[in-house]
């Protein structure tokens, strides 16, 4: 707004010098424009109204306008409001009609209000009209031409003259077409600028224009439609603003933004731009994802130099095979290729190579590529659903052995979809708090109590229905969402704690947590700030890592310190799914684990294969051997818990017990 106040500031002189009171207001009613005629007629001072509402129409009756405001703001017609009831200064009453004509100034929509005092005539007389008397303030901060209702020239002032090198000689009678490129897309521009003005709208935008010698120069232009008593514009003004050296400098910066220095091909953000101006064209295109394979390996093999000479001549064989085709590099041995061409034709790129293999000091360079091809619609229908099936499609290629293109197949797309969905609903479901906590029971086999539980995350969507727990954690895991899981999933397994340490009874609650929690240093604040706001007793708190968490902790120094000092407040760690991940052993001397939990596949088959039983038997030595409490985890039947009782196993979970339940029926089957 501080533009707009000041070109007023500058048009006071001219606007104090109309016969009329009137005021111009912002889109949300405030004034910013108060003329020296409203502070005779009213009594009001520029200071007590500017910034502020009207302080003088009947307040009972502003509800009764709300409609008509919203009209005038999205119209360019003009109003008149039949005469109305304003309130002087002095308390004295006047009946005054109003006319209203909405405009725009800095992108700001403005409404210019004049109050009828004097005769009819003066009625009849368009508020924006009115308004072009403030032409001569505005004269000297835009550059501006008048134009007939025929496209013609009227008037050129100083400012546009000294830019455009135009005479008014030369300029005036001119068509207003002659001031833009001829070429299509300056035509283009002037058509749409005059269609617009002529139905009486204005128009707004940065556009090329040419100066007398055919130089070009942008300017910020708005074109506005003046009003006479018709209800059709009778003549049109631009108003300008000279941003050429703006407009190279954001030229320039966007070559250095969006090409690759090294390739001369355009960059990610210059593809997802194009990507997505022919999706907007609705273009069909294939999305061709290509991977140059063991690119590390042949750097170490060749030197610096020969890296450069492979990107290069790498460069020139997908232009030579994809003439007129949009190429991008968007990773060090990454390239993408936006073609119209077949599968088949795509595919044929791998010989292309073999017949036109690339030298590197004399010697052939063992050259292979990994590809992926996406079609746009019928695969993928947005630039980032396009580059997901692409990675895809590489890491299948690659898995293989590399060296070949393919496409994914209608399941795979389906797949990627429907993860995407569920992506999407998740940000939704974290953000309203929409997962839902249950609560898996274990059994202490030695006093036969309950004296822990395991909360447990489950979603049910009420788009997508309900999304089981190995569905969800991978994707949770791969957006960075698992540690907004965590956060939920800690804050209510504390608050259910506290809540039952309330009545009396003291349940242990153990969660789930990743190795990505952990790799945030403000992780044990959090947990610390989370249980004193619970109020939720420390000791009640038992944190479950899976193997593979442990093996990645091992290597990182801060996860262990966090891990100990969360230890030290009381919270104990519990080693989840042993025996399904990692062979090494270290970090059970590294890290402050006090449990570990037996996988289920191993229970499933104790009653009948001696093998199990003996494997268990060692798991549960191996635990006491290092003063671990053991837990074996999907016990199902009587004859399974009878077995681990008799192998000193301390605890069981599982379906026997307990399905994961409401922590309402918690209580009840305690």
């Amino acid at each position: 707004m501080n533009d707009i106040q000041t070109i007023f500031q500058a048009a006071n002189p001219v606007l104090n010098q109309t016969p009329y009171p009137m005021m111009i207001l912002n889109s949300e009613g405030l004034v910013v424009v108060w003329n020296r005629q409203a502070e005779k007629t009213f009594g009001y001072k520029q200071e007590e109204v500017i910034g502020n509402s009207t302080p003088f129409i009947e307040k009972e009756r502003t509800n009764l306008y709300k409609e008509l405001w919203q009209e005038i703001i999205h119209s360019t017609e003009l109003f008149q409001l039949e005469p109305i009831a304003v309130h002087t200064k002095s308390g004295e009453i006047l009946n005054i009609p109003i006319t209203f004509k909405s405009f725009t100034i800095d992108n700001s929509r403005l409404i210019f209000c004049q109050f009828i005092m004097a005769s009819s005539e003066q009625k009849k007389i368009g508020s924006f009209n009115e308004f072009s008397s403030i032409r001569e303030g505005l004269e000297s901060s835009f550059m501006m031409l008048s134009i007939d209702n025929e496209g013609l020239i009227t008037y050129a002032n100083d400012l546009f003259l000294k830019y455009s090198n135009w005479t008014p000689k030369r300029i005036i009678g001119k068509s207003f077409w002659k001031m833009f490129p001829e070429q299509s897309d300056g035509t283009t521009i002037a058509d749409t600028i005059w269609g617009e003005l002529t139905k009486g709208k204005i128009w707004k935008g940065e556009v090329e224009k040419i100066t007398k010698d055919g130089q070009s120069y942008w300017v910020d232009l708005t074109a506005i439609p003046i009003y006479t008593s018709s209800q059709t514009p009778s003549s049109f003004i631009t108003l300008e603003n000279n941003i050429t050296e703006k407009k190279i400098l954001q030229n320039r910066l966007e070559k250095i933004a969006y090409i690759d220095h090294e390739t001369g091909l355009m960059n990610r953000y210059r593809l997802e731009q194009i990507v997505n101006e022919m999706i907007a064209e609705n273009h069909h295109f294939s999305f061709v994802y290509f991977s140059i394979d063991q690119f590390y390996s042949l750097k170490e093999l060749y030197n610096n130099q020969a890296e450069k000479v492979l990107l290069q001549e790498f460069t020139q064989r997908m232009k030579m095979f994809f003439q007129d085709s949009s190429m991008a590099r968007i990773n060090t041995n990454e390239f993408v290729v936006i073609t119209p061409l077949g599968e088949w034709f795509i595919q044929g790129f791998l010989s292309y190579l073999e017949q036109h293999p690339i030298y590197v000091n004399g010697r052939v360079l063992p050259l292979s590529i990994s590809g992926g091809i996406t079609k746009y619609p019928d695969d993928q229908v947005s630039f980032t659903h396009l580059m997901k099936a692409s990675h895809a499609a590489i890491q299948k290629v690659q898995a293989e052995g590399g060296g070949n293109i393919v496409s994914l197949s209608k399941a795979d797309h389906k797949a990627l979809h429907t993860k995407s969905v569920i992506e999407k609903r998740l940000l939704v479901a974290l953000d309203k708090k929409d997962l839902k906590v249950l609560y898996q029971p274990q059994l202490d086999l030695k006093s036969g109590r309950i004296t822990t539980v395991e909360a447990l995350v489950r979603w049910d969507d009420e788009e997508i229905g309900s999304v089981p727990p190995d569905i969800l954690i991978p994707i949770a895991e791969e957006t960075g969402l698992i540690n907004d899981i965590g956060s939920f999933m800690l804050e209510q397994a504390c608050q259910q704690a506290a809540e039952w340490h309330k009545k009396g009874i003291d349940l242990k609650v153990s969660i789930n947590s990743s190795v990505r929690e952990f790799q945030d240093k403000n992780m044990v604040k959090q947990i610390r700030k989370i249980l004193e706001e619970t109020g939720c007793p420390t000791e009640l708190l038992r944190i479950e890592i899976t193997e593979k968490f442990a093996l990645e902790a091992e290597a990182e120094a801060s996860i262990i310190q966090q891990m100990k000092q969360l230890q030290n407040d009381g919270i104990v760690f519990v080693l989840d799914d042993f025996g399904t991940g990692y062979a090494s052993f270290r970090y059970m001397q590294l890290l402050p684990l006090s449990q570990l939990k037996i996988d289920q596949a191993f229970i499933s088959s104790i009653q009948y294969q001696p093998k199990s039983q003996k494997l268990i038997q060692g798991i549960i030595h191996f635990g006491k051997s290092l003063n671990m409490r053991v837990l074996a985890e999907g016990v199902e039947t009587q004859e399974q818990q009878d077995i681990l009782t008799e192998f000193g196993c301390d605890a069981i979970q599982g379906f026997h017990v307990s399905r994961p339940i409401e922590a309402s029926e918690v209580v009840k089957l305690l």
